[in-house]
């Protein structure tokens, strides 16, 4: 049985703690990797280099919005995808492990069934701008 007077806050606590993720690994290719890094890599992988722009943007706008409570129903929906993504397109060569030499495909993949739980359960306890279900 879900505790219906916790279960808000535990969203909270979830949807906080991916979006402080998701924000932390789109600084770290913005300022460690820096953009052109990001682009190269994904052009070393065989991905246009833009769609390592659009991912930058996508963990650290969904990042903010996810530890604001901005649509967080949409923004965990929209960034399955991205996880996804790379989880198979990145990581899946490197085997399951993460621990793997260039991390295998198991944490993405993780954290993308994390991000879509997040997006059926809705926005939780403290969101700045929840989207009701209708």
């Amino acid at each position: 049985m879900i505790d219906l007077k916790l279960a808000p806050y535990a969203v909270l606590l979830l949807r906080v703690t991916t979006g402080a993720l998701f924000l932390y690994h789109g600084l770290v290719k913005l300022f460690v990797f820096t953009p052109a890094g990001t682009a190269g890599y994904f052009e070393s992988i065989g991905l246009p280099g833009a769609l390592g722009y659009l991912t930058m943007l996508a963990e650290i706008g969904g990042g903010l919005a996810l530890i604001l409570g901005l649509a967080a129903r949409y923004v965990s929906a929209a960034l399955v995808p991205v996880l996804l993504g790379a989880a198979f397109v990145a990581h899946f060569g490197n085997g399951f492990g993460w621990s793997n030499p260039g991390g295998g495909w198991e944490y993405p993949a993780m954290w993308a069934l994390v991000q879509a739980t997040l997006a059926l359960l809705g926005d939780g306890a403290h969101a700045l701008y929840p989207l009701r279900r209708r």
